[in-house]
Formats: C-alpha cells, sequence, structure tokens
C-alpha cells in the first residue's frame, strides 16, 4: 500500500504543480513509467480530486490562523488530502493514515513536514465522524 500511495502523491503532484488534470497526470505516468500503476494508487488519485473540496474543508480548520491549504508546501499538501481521503473514504483509522503520511514526508519533503503533518492530520482525526474513528 505505501508504494500505492507514493505512486498517487506523484500523480497528484505533478497535476498539481503543472495545473494539468488528472487524466493528464494519469497519461503522463503511463508514458514515463516502466511498469503499470497499482489499482489503489488510481483510488486514491480519483479520491482526492473528486474530493478535493471536501477533504480541504476538514484540512482548513486545522491550519494555523492566516494559512491555507493553498500556502502548505505541493508535496504536504497532497499528502494531507491522501491521508483525509483515506480516513474519510476508505475508513482507514486516522493513527496509520497519519503515520503512512508522516513517513512520505520524511522521505519526500522537508525535515519540518512530518511533524507538521502529524499535527494537522491529528486535528483533522478529531473533526471526524464518530464512524471514522477506529473502534476501541
Amino acid at each position: 500500500m505505501r508504494k500505492a500511495r507514493k505512486y498517487a502523491l506523484d500523480i497528484l503532484y505533478a497535476a498539481d504543480v503543472s495545473g494539468s488534470s488528472l487524466a493528464e497526470a494519469l497519461t503522463a505516468y503511463a508514458t514515463m513509467s516502466d511498469h503499470p500503476l497499482p489499482a489503489y494508487s488510481r483510488t486514491l488519485a480519483e479520491g482526492v480530486m473528486t474530493h478535493d473540496y471536501l477533504i480541504d474543508g476538514y484540512l482548513a480548520p486545522a491550519l494555523a490562523e492566516g494559512w491555507t491549504v493553498e500556502r502548505m508546501p505541493a508535496v504536504d499538501r497532497q499528502l494531507a488530502r491522501i491521508a483525509v481521503y483515506e480516513m474519510v473514504y476508505e475508513n482507514l483509522p486516522p493513527a496509520v493514515a497519519i503515520s503512512e503520511a508522516q513517513s512520505l514526508a520524511e522521505e519526500l519533503s522537508t525535515d519540518a513536514s512530518a511533524a507538521f503533518l502529524g499535527g494537522v492530520l491529528g486535528h483533522v482525526a478529531t473533526l471526524l465522524p464518530a464512524s471514522a474513528e477506529p473502534e476501541g
């Protein structure tokens, strides 16, 4: 699953920074990659793009005053969106989604990104409906 998240991040990041559509980003990925895109990567990328407004609605209140989702570094923004999508739409336990986002941030973003995402996504987890929270 981690590789699937990484591939989804690659696609979402490419679409974000280039201003292209998901279809264009998927086509570019297919052209440049030597392996097929995992189904879960496509699910994540399509889900994030389809529900970005609702996902950003969870992220916005978790940010410091004066900050917006658009001001976040692009990698962190897409990692946060993937994590929120997984928590809300895939019913992934928040602790798992947060840990996965932090792990990818440690590998792919700034030194402060993992802690930043942990704080933001931890706040988001408190906003989720009870059905999205892990049992027990």
